[in-house]
């Protein structure tokens, strides 16, 4: 099975290779059986890389220790799970895997998108067989995961300790789904500027394709969190580890990319803004991957110093002077279709949303490199910990929980003084007395005190927002509350399942701010001896100790109670793996909605006594419910609508209907009248229909003000568009219709502000907070630097 393989490795690289080049030709040339050609090598490059897997897979479960990841990475006495999951605990192995998800997701693009985006999809299709066929180089020529020793051990070393642990069989697969999939986004991306096709359809395409990577590296991140938790015994969760930020800051900018393209989706700005931000999605999780695996950095989740560091920094380069090279070219046909008509609307606390996760990113960014740029410069080596990060994030963090609450207040274009005294006034005033209420209760840490403000404040937001949508929809159908609600939702889910993460968002932020309560104790014991901590009586009742072929155990007993109520009983452990001679803990957790009672086992003594550390951590449990809703929210919003669907329909016949225009030209026009129902000069007329309806919404009031060029409705864009197509016949010109719906119905039926006002805060506020953003980093490095 390994020879079968290395060998499937190596017809994965040529399938990868030949569908980059079939499905760029294909395109280049107009010629569909190329790039369907290039599709099946896709397909082809997945089913290869699966085979790989599996040979790997049976390498380890057969113990064949031969093979020098196997004999690294396992051992006879490992439990079948860990030898599964070991698969994803090694370097070479994890790239594996990395690979195999590459491919995956590229086959269930070129499946899911056989008919649909066809101008885009050969141009996406090359890029991710590109990416697969640098993946393919790097498993035969840098980390292959079928090398053989030149002996057979007859045992191998094992998993590494701190991986042992059921959540580290879910959390790197979770993290690997999200850091690969972001190369998706960047392939319409690429696709489009090669193209030249920049309007909002690759948008369209990528959202959904951001949305399941970005809800992946969410949870893999709290998942990782959890981990930490549980596993490395320290009593928290979040360290400002290097690998950790390497994570993070993908998931960032993503959040950034997910919230800006609806101002491209309704307005037709800031399109240079979301490419750059596709590609620099991409561009970071390469990044993060360089800095995990090259061995330039240390922390406990980085691999070993290996060779693979140039492959990642030459893929990495040439991927953004491409890209960006690409995006300068095409800078004439990115150019803004409307202006901004006031800050007081929701493209500007969008702007501000952006601005305050780059900022954030920034400083996760230069916080992490600067100890490498320290000691290239200086020659000496430094730290950026926590407590720089914590004094540079928790503002940003601050200002983004406000405006994910503050955002939803303001209506797109402009928002009238009325309407913001309307919407502002409940959220506000329960914020403010919020504030007031924890501090007569004893709070004094002004951050505190203002995100849990800032909690009620987005709470009280949210709360609106659905009642006031339920209230409307029970008036005008006559529905219970509750159904009232629920098709509310159903019928917009992109908005109310965004509306659910920043739900989930506000119950991180409480769990975040449950931090500054912890208690924390180190005591030791003797056998039967008790001691209060806090409001818990923690009793030392006995000491057990085991071995295995694997660890040797280290356990303590203890009961818990608060008052006389007896709570349960704790078992922390020490363990130690004599193979890597290394120790782990093993912590012990009573939990509530409340706290956590967390206790480690420091160590014990020959007379049988113990010394613990204890932490009680007030309100973690919100953290990991955050994490939750905030998953369910992003499931909502993705999942298809009716509308999607016969989106996705409409996109399939316009795909049959260019296939059927590549025929030979002499039956172009005969299968064009017979298909479509109309003449050239009829299609001609509707290209003006749409020129039209594009520079309006639809006011159905079912939808959320689409287009009126794009929107469905049959009770009022589609009559709509026809009445349109009559005012045309009958010579009136494009304005003069405009004008008439203006006349109508006023200036909500158009889709663009008029071309005055603060036009170029679009353009320009992305770049000042980038330069603002860099100055206020270096202000509070050189502070931390004077500091010592």
């Amino acid at each position: 099975m390994v020879d079968i393989g290395y060998f499937a490795l190596s017809l994965a690289l040529l399938a990868s290779g030949y569908g980059a080049l079939a499905a760029a030709l294909g395109a280049r040339r107009g010629h569909l059986g190329l790039v369907r050609s290039g599709e099946n090598g896709v397909l082809a490059t997945c089913g290869l890389l699966t085979l790989a897997i599996l040979a790997l897979w049976h390498a380890l479960l057969s113990h064949d220790f031969q093979v020098e990841y196997v004999a690294e990475n396992s051992n006879r006495a490992m439990p079948l799970f860990y030898l599964i999951t070991a698969l994803w605990g090694g370097q070479n192995g994890s790239l594996l895997f990395w690979g195999w998800i590459l491919s995956i997701y590229s086959a269930g693009l070129a499946a899911l998108y056989r008919q649909r985006y066809r101008e885009l999809m050969p141009y996406a299709i090359a890029t991710l067989s590109l990416t697969s066929f640098f993946f393919c180089i790097v498993h035969l020529f840098a980390a292959d995961p079928f090398q053989r020793l030149p002996f057979t051990p007859e045992d191998g070393r094992g998993l590494n300790p701190i991986l042992q642990h059921p959540v580290m069989a879910i959390h790197p697969p979770m993290l690997y789904l999200g850091m690969v999939g972001m190369v998706v986004p960047f392939a319409f991306a690429i696709a489009a500027l090669l193209t030249g096709k920049l309007d909002a359809t690759w948008l369209r395409a990528a959202r959904r394709w951001m949305l399941i990577p970005w809800t992946f590296l969410g949870f893999g991140l709290l998942l990782g969190g959890k981990w930490a938790y549980v596993e490395l015994g320290w009593g928290g969760y979040w360290a400002w580890d290097p690998v950790e930020n390497s994570s993070l800051m993908p998931w960032l900018i993503a959040t950034a990319f997910l919230h800006s393209i609806m101002i491209q989706e309704r307005k037709g700005m800031l399109k240079v803004w979301n490419v750059a931000l596709a590609i620099l999605t991409y561009a970071l999780c390469l990044f993060g991957t360089f800095m995990t695996r090259s061995g330039i950095i240390s922390s406990v989740h980085a691999f070993a110093q290996s060779n693979i560091g140039p492959f990642f920094a030459t893929f990495l380069v040439l991927t953004l002077v491409f890209s960006f090279g690409l995006l300068w070219l095409r800078l004439p046909l990115l150019k803004a279709e409307n202006r901004l008509e006031s800050f007081a609307s929701r493209e500007t606390a969008f702007l501000l949303n952006n601005w305050v996760l780059l900022g954030m990113l920034f400083a996760v960014f230069w916080g992490t490199v600067f100890p490498l740029v320290s000691e290239a410069l200086t020659d000496e080596q430094i730290t950026v910990g926590p407590p720089f990060f914590n004094q540079v994030t928790i503002p940003i963090g601050l200002v983004l929980l406000l405006l994910t609450g503050a955002g939803p207040l303001f209506a797109w274009r402009r928002t009238s003084s009325e309407s913001l005294r309307k919407n502002f006034i409940r959220p506000a005033t329960a914020g403010v007395l919020s504030c007031g209420v924890f501090f007569l209760l004893g709070l004094r840490d002004p951050y505190v005190v203002l995100s849990f403000g800032l909690c009620v404040f987005v709470l009280v937001a949210l709360g609106s927002e659905f009642h006031v949508g339920a209230r409307a929809r029970t008036h005008s159908t006559g529905e219970s509350y509750p159904v009232a609600l629920y098709r509310l939702c159903a019928k917009n889910r992109r908005r109310y399942g965004g509306y659910l993460t920043h739900l989930g968002l506000v119950l991180l932020f409480a769990g975040f701010t449950g931090k500054a309560f912890t208690q924390e104790a180190e005591i030791v014991l003797d056998q039967g001896a008790s001691r209060q901590v806090g409001e818990y009586r923690l009793t030392f009742a006995s000491l057990a100790f085991a071995e295995n072929a694997n660890h040797s155990t280290t356990a303590a007993a203890l009961a818990l109670h608060r008052g006389d109520q007896f709570l349960g009983t704790l078992l922390p452990e020490r363990r130690y793996y004599p193979a890597f001679d290394q120790g782990t803990t093993e912590v012990s957790i009573y939990s509530t909605w409340r706290e956590d009672f967390y206790v480690i086992l420091v160590g014990s003594a020959e007379d049988q006594s113990a010394k613990f550390q204890i932490y009680i951590n007030p309100l973690i449990n919100f953290v990991w419910l955050g994490a939750v809703v905030l998953v369910l929210g992003a499931l909502w919003a993705m999942w298809p609508t009716p509308r999607d669907r016969r989106l996705a329909q409409i996109d399939r016949e316009t795909a049959m209907d260019s296939v059927v225009a590549r025929r030979p030209r002499m039956y172009v026009p005969v299968l064009a009248a017979l298909a479509l129902g109309f003449s050239p000069v009829g299609a001609a007329r509707t290209a003006e229909i749409k020129a039209v309806a594009e520079e309006l919404v639809c006011l159905c009031g079912n939808c959320p003000r689409e287009s009126l060029a794009t929107c469905l409705c049959t009770d009022f864009a589609v009559p709509e568009r026809e009445a349109i197509g009559s005012a045309l016949d009958q010579g009136q010109t494009r304005q003069q219709i405009i004008d008439g719906y203006v006349a109508r119905f006023g200036p909500k039926v158009l889709a663009s502000p008029p071309h005055e006002g603060f036009n170029l805060l679009a353009w320009v506020a992305p770049f000042l907070a980038l330069l603002f953003g860099l100055a206020l980093v270096r202000t509070l490095l050189v502070r931390w630097r004077d500091q010592g």
